[in-house]
């Protein structure tokens, strides 16, 4: 009777058994046949081409050493001083989906990524006709930049005997739009630039105006002289940057303890990897 019982025992045992190796391979099976819940990578980091001047969607920053990626200008293209940001972490990556924005008008079109917001404006009293003011911001609604075209001829910028300061260019990458010569011009640029004052405060924006004279200067402008009769081009963070005192508001450009935080935020930074390419995207039909 007790042998009887036993078998049985072991009888039931090996079916549990069974059943547990049958569970465990139709579970392997449905995994392999991608059944399961799964999680895949669906987008592919591409080279970025905006240290050339253009911008693909699916674009990201080249890696540390690649030909042409150090965010640097030559001196004489800005009279302004270089820096790099140490060695060690790697570039950040741009947005993986991107947008163009254009005004109904069809006079000015840029890139932004897909989350961003850019949202018309009022010009600012003096523009000429047909001026087109766009604010941009992020997801969250953040202010990161402007774009102000039909700008009024400005006046130049005052700049007293011994007030102005050191500026240093750490991201200068041309740009091709359209705009005038002269003996104070360079050709159009999208810059990352740091004029040294109780802090390092930092601005981007597009340029062609000469900043300063043997690396010093009161006031950085973030503005491209446009051909004659067509208004001035602004596209930054703000019109222009200096050395702010220890009691102005330094907000919307940016303010660093050192100048190599002021490098990495430029090259290793999200926030200016899609600002840069967005400035970069920027066309204009005038």
């Amino acid at each position: 009777m007790n042998g009887t019982l036993n078998l049985r025992s072991t009888a039931k045992r090996l079916a549990a058994i069974s059943l547990a190796v049958a569970f465990i391979a139709g579970t392997a099976a449905c995994t392999a046949e991608n059944k399961g819940p799964q999680v895949t990578s669906t987008d592919i980091s591409r080279p970025n081409t905006s240290e050339s001047g253009s911008a693909t969607p699916e674009a990201t920053t080249p890696a540390s050493g690649a030909a042409g990626g150090s965010p640097s200008a030559t001196p004489t293209e800005t009279d302004g001083s270089t820096v790099s940001a140490s060695p060690g972490a790697s570039p950040a990556a741009t947005a993986v989906s991107w947008k163009t924005y254009t005004d109904s008008a069809k006079t000015v079109s840029f890139e932004l990524p897909q989350e961003w917001i850019a949202q018309s404006v009022t010009p600012e009293a003096g523009s000429l006709p047909n001026a087109v003011k766009v604010e941009v911001k992020d997801a969250e609604g953040r202010y990161l930049a402007t774009l102000h075209t039909g700008l009024p001829t400005a006046a130049p910028a005052s700049c007293p005997p011994g007030e102005a300061r050191p500026y240093v260019v750490i991201s200068s990458v041309p740009l091709d739009i359209p705009h005038s010569d002269g003996p104070d011009t360079i050709d159009p640029r999208v810059v990352f630039r740091v004029v040294q004052g109780y802090k390092f405060f930092g601005s981007y924006g597009i340029t062609n105006m000469v900043a300063g004279v043997d690396g010093q200067s009161c006031e950085l402008r973030n503005r491209v002289l446009g051909p004659a009769g067509k208004g001035d081009i602004s596209f930054g963070d703000v019109p222009a940057i200096h050395a702010f005192a220890a009691d102005e508001k330094v907000a919307p450009a940016k303010a660093f303890d050192t100048l190599d935080l002021a490098a990495k935020y430029a090259v290793h930074g999200s926030e200016f990897a899609n600002v840069q390419r967005m400035l970069l995207s920027l066309k204009v039909n005038l």
